[in-house]
Formats: structure tokens, C-alpha cells, sequence
């Protein structure tokens, strides 16, 4: 598949999403055509304190123990923390990351490349593609950095529906 037909898919998506989770899945699937990965975190934040929550993920199984920790060491390393990206970027230097020294390596991650899906109301997402054997190149980090352009607008509009009143819903229908 060319980058430019999975850009288009990818528009197509987002503009008729309508909840983030199912947004974020096709969007894989799209971005797994032009960028291959083997293990993937994509976490919506919160746009103020850029917490990290609702994650769609797979991460190998062997780790799955070993999540907490995943998550303890995400927060605690400054390399490619999601706080700070502006651009897609890749583990230039893995063992400055307290992530892949302390526990990646160990489960044959090779690289990882990281986006940060933001704009001017704040951050709504990050992404995390893990690479078992290679790096990821350039091309493939400037496609992820146009994924981020077409999907962060959607991935907003998404969280924001989750908090859209709805008719017949709520405290005082329950009461009936």
C-alpha cells in the first residue's frame, strides 16, 4: 500500500469516527500497511495533566507481568517521554531509556518509535510502536508525524463526544 492511499484511509476514518477506541484500532491497522511494528501502546491523556488513560495495546505476552513496572519506568524516563515530543522519534539511543534498559531489551525490542498526538487545547494521545529486530527509519517516522496531523483533531472530537449529553441518559432516568 503507498503512504498517500493510507493517508486517505486514515482521513476517511477519522472523519467518521465517533468513539476513540475504535478510532485508534482502524487507525493500527492503516499505519501497520506502511510502518511494520510488532507491539504498540496508544494511550489517550488527559489534555491538561497529559496522564496517560484508556490505552489500546499489545504488548508480547511474556511481558504482561510485567506491566506495572512498563508503566512505572514510561513515566520515570525523560527519553521520548510523550510530555515533551513534538515530532515522532525514534530510541536514537536505547539505553538512555529507562524503559528499554530496564525492562525492553530484555524482551527483544530493538526500537521504539514514539508520537504524540497534540494541539493548541493540549495533549490527547500518545503512541508507542515497538520493533523486534531493526529500527524504524526516517520515512517511516515523517508518515507517523502525518498521521499525527490527519488524527489528533479526530482523536479530540472523539473524547470530547464521550462527554456529549445524551437524551434519556443520566441520574434522573435511572431514578424511574
Amino acid at each position: 500500500m503507498t503512504r498517500a492511499s493510507a493517508l486517505q484511509r486514515l482521513r476517511r476514518i477519522g472523519g467518521v469516527a465517533t468513539e476513540s477506541r475504535a478510532l485508534r484500532s482502524a487507525a493500527l491497522a492503516e499505519i501497520g500497511r506502511v510502518v511494520s511494528f510488532d507491539a504498540y501502546v496508544w494511550a489517550l491523556t488527559d489534555p491538561e495533566t497529559s496522564v496517560g488513560t484508556a490505552p489500546v495495546a499489545f504488548v508480547p505476552p511474556a511481558l504482561m507481568p510485567d506491566l506495572p513496572r512498563l508503566i512505572r519506568l514510561k513515566y520515570l524516563t525523560p527519553v521520548n517521554r510523550w510530555t515533551s515530543l513534538s515530532r515522532a522519534a525514534r530510541l536514537d539511543v536505547p539505553a538512555a531509556s529507562l524503559v528499554w534498559r530496564e525492562l525492553l531489551q530484555g524482551h527483544g525490542v530493538t526500537d521504539v518509535a514514539s508520537v504524540v498526538f497534540r494541539d493548541r487545547y493540549g495533549c490527547w494521545a500518545f503512541l508507542d510502536l515497538w520493533r523486534l529486530g531493526g529500527t524504524f527509519a526516517r520515512d517511516e517516522l515523517a508518515f507517523l508525524d502525518e498521521v499525527v496531523s490527519l488524527l489528533t483533531g479526530h482523536l479530540r472530537r472523539c473524547v470530547a463526544l464521550c462527554f456529549a449529553a445524551t437524551a434519556g441518559v443520566g441520574p434522573a432516568t435511572q431514578a424511574r
